[in-house]
């Protein structure tokens, strides 16, 4: 094994993109690590990372090759027949080919392909060094990497995420030969730009870490994440505390600091009157503050990361504290003057406010839902006066100052102003939790009322998408129709709730088919009066027709769609899922309890044969059909004739009985694990059987009890998809 030494390239830059700065690391990383593999150099990563602050991106590998391995080449020349002479002497052809490789033709090889044997000069030579193939590997990793707005600087050519200031490579304690971007290697790094203005000589690779870290550099982002999480976790118990940190928040902090320190502050008790969201928001997305809780209830304190260790923390707090008080002044005056509004009163302006062109107002739209909300409420055991009182109220925020300032308060503001309001409890509840689940992974909303609501709001969004034409194609979704598919389907399935889903969809697409008629009715009112003021006769237009069949199952079929990837998510392989989806049950709730028995069945030793026996009895069915046999509704006993045939029929007959009961109530499971059981007589009825019997009264009973089995298995799932 070829001798290995560490390698570091660093390159440094100024203050790059903070939510670009992992992905490019990342991009650096692999890239070097992959152009070494290319050319065949032995790369010990161990545990290796991409190593990076606001200031650089370095990569830091514990054991790369010297060399690479000895390369081997093989050259093919002219085949035998026509290399050789009939003497055995070479031709031209072999002693061009011999000369132009440098070689006495008695010196190659010969090999054989599929035209026959051939001459070929095989050689072996010595591999590059490493440290020569380093300049090309680094400038290939650079160029690859993904710059989301290069940027040029000073009077070249050049283009990079910022303008890189210096770069660092060393193959152990020797420095590569190289240049990128104008900036020759060495081994001088620099430390932190306000604790350490000066170059840090880097002697190896190995010091690379702790020469920083003396220098106030915490290059391994890892180390920085650590150490805020201690620093913030220890800031907020002295405050009897707990600090929120986000994933997001503090992956941010992680790329804006090099030496983080944490400064407990605080702000005036008075902005606790605010709704906390609104605090916490301002404190997160736009100061990176860590907020600090106390049993779930934001206090006055949070946390700042300053990136130096200042001498006097009493200024750095000061200036915190100073720069989030506008901020939250401005929140607390939105609070204020909308609480003066009043909750109702901000509904009166979404009649002026058009949700889409082709579907009228938001007005319209919180109408839709609440007649929506009511219908609905009562199938699930919720009050529906109060779910369309929650539906009515559930739009009015966006007309609130705090929306309009923080637009990821919606609902949320809401809840706080029906409260102020005097709604009930609930009512206002709902009118948040109706958003559920906002995002990928988020919850759905738990109170019964919540749970209405943000089904119909799902479905009047679903229905109005496909409706004004706005179906998904490839990457464009801009009614975000398939996260609201998706968030209507899991509220259904994990509710618990058993709703004629196409009667609900069919209801909701003929509410926006109605609201398309009267929108395009205004619009040719507003162009008749615009027409006759011009003095121009305009003609009536015919509006268009309601919703068809077809429609409701194509947003059915849109929905199980989304369904696919939830379930995918769970576990479930496509089949069991094509399997159940296959039937298409009007509710999702029954369709989860089908996709649970699917599984349950799909472990049994009995499945895999039983599923080939059903795509074995599907196919033959259908090829009767095709054929124009009429298969007969019941099964004649006079007209069996084999024993197995008789065994396969008593067994039929007694699991139909059998399984009677757990159908109606549900139980698919039990009704898949009793038809598991019949294993053993549909076996022995297709090994000693011929179904298409001479005599077509037999043939056609045979077939009656095929489709009895068929339709039974039919009942919860086409188990034939299993054997896919």
């Amino acid at each position: 094994m070829s001798e290995q030494l560490p390698l570091l390239i660093e390159l440094g830059t100024e203050e790059l993109p903070v939510k670009a700065l992992p992905g490019l690391a990342d991009a650096l990383f692999d890239g070097i690590k992959a152009g070494l593999e290319k050319r065949g150099v032995a790369v010990d990563a161990r545990e290796a990372r991409p190593l990076f602050t606001p200031r650089r991106l370095a990569v830091l590998l514990p054991g790369v090759a010297v060399e690479q391995p000895e390369q081997a080449s093989e050259v093919f020349g002219p085949y035998v027949n026509i290399a050789l002479d009939a003497d055995g002497q070479p031709t031209k052809a072999l002693s061009g080919f011999a000369a132009k490789a440098g070689v006495d033709w008695t010196q190659l090889e010969r090999t054989t392909d599929a035209k026959g044997e051939r001459f070929v000069l095989r050689a072996t030579r010595a591999g590059a060094r490493t440290a020569d193939l380093l300049p090309e590997v680094i400038a290939e990793a650079v160029a690859a990497m993904p710059i989301p707005k290069p940027m040029r600087w000073g009077d070249h050519d050049y283009a990079f995420a910022r303008p890189v200031q210096w770069l660092v490579a060393l193959l152990g304690e020797q420095v590569i030969d190289t240049t990128l971007m104008g900036v020759a290697a060495g081994r001088e790094s620099r430390g932190h730009r306000f604790e350490h203005d000066a170059p840090v000589s880097i002697v190896a690779p190995g010091d690379y870490v702790a020469a920083l870290e003396a220098a106030r550099v915490l290059v391994d982002p890892q180390q920085r994440r650590a150490r805020i999480i201690e620093q913030v976790q220890a800031a907020a118990r002295s405050v009897d505390g707990d600090a929120r940190v986000t994933d997001d928040n503090l992956e941010q902090v992680v790329c804006l600091t090099e030496w983080p320190n944490a400064v407990a502050c605080s702000f005036e008790p008075a902005f606790l009157a605010v709704p906390q969201e609104a605090l916490i928001e301002t404190m997160e997305i736009n100061q990176k503050f860590f907020p600090v809780l106390r049993d779930g209830v934001l206090t006055e304190h949070f946390i700042g990361i300053a990136n130096i260790a200042s001498r006097d923390p009493a200024q750095v707090r000061a200036g915190y504290e100073r720069v989030i008080r506008p901020r939250f002044a401005d929140a607390k005056f939105f609070f204020d003057e909308d609480l003066k509004q009043g909750l109702v009163a901000m509904g009166g302006g979404l009649a002026t406010v058009t949700y889409q062109a082709k579907l009228g107002t938001v007005a319209d739209k919180v109408a839709r839902v609440a007649a929506l909300a009511q219908a609905i409420a009562p199938q699930v055991g919720a009050d529906a006066a109060l779910a369309r009182r929650a539906a009515e109220l559930s739009k009015n925020d966006l007309q609130s100052r705090m929306v309009g300032e923080f637009p990821e308060l919606q609902g949320i503001a809401g809840r706080h102003y029906a409260l102020a309001a005097g709604e009930p409890q609930e009512v206002a509840l709902a009118i948040d939790e109706g958003y559920q689940p906002r995002f990928a992974g988020d919850d759905i909303a738990l109170s019964p009322l919540g749970k209405v609501l943000a089904i119909a709001e799902r479905l009047d969004t679903l229905a109005g998408g496909f409706a004004a034409g706005l179906k998904p194609t490839g990457n464009k979704d801009p009614f975000a129709l398939r996260r609201n598919a998706l968030g209507l389907a899991r509220t259904i399935i994990e509710s618990g709730f058993d709703l004629d889903l196409k009667s609900l969809l069919d209801t909701a697409l003929e509410a926006v088919a109605f609201a398309k008629t009267q929108q395009k009715d205004k619009n040719a009112q507003k162009a008749a009066e615009q027409a006759k003021a011009a003095g121009v006769e305009a003609k009536a237009v015919p509006n268009a027709g309601g919703t068809t069949h077809a429609d409701v199952i194509e947003l059915y079929d849109f929905i199980l769609d989304r369904l696919k990837g939830y379930y995918a998510d769970k576990g479930v392989p496509t089949t069991q899922f094509n399997a159940v989806a296959e039937l298409k049950p009007a509710s999702l709730y029954d369709f989860d309890r089908r996709i649970e028995a699917i599984g349950t069945f799909a472990a049994l030793p009995e499945a895999a044969a039983l599923a080939a026996a059903n795509k074995r009895i599907g196919n033959i069915l259908k090829k009767a059909q095709a054929e124009g046999v009429q298969i007969p509704d019941h099964l004649d006993r006079g007209l069996i004739e084999h024993p197995a045939e008789a065994a396969l029929a008593e067994a039929v007959q007694a699991a139909i009985g059998d399984t009677d009961t757990a159908l109606h109530q549900h139980d698919y499971v039990a009704v898949l694990a009793r038809l598991a059981l019949l294993r053993e007589q549909v076996d022995s009825f297709f090994d000693m059987v011929m179904v298409n019997a001479e005599n077509p009264a037999v043939r056609g009973n045979r077939l009656a009890l095929l489709h009895r089995l068929h339709a039974r298995f039919g009942k919860v799932a086409d188990i034939a998809q299993l054997s896919a």
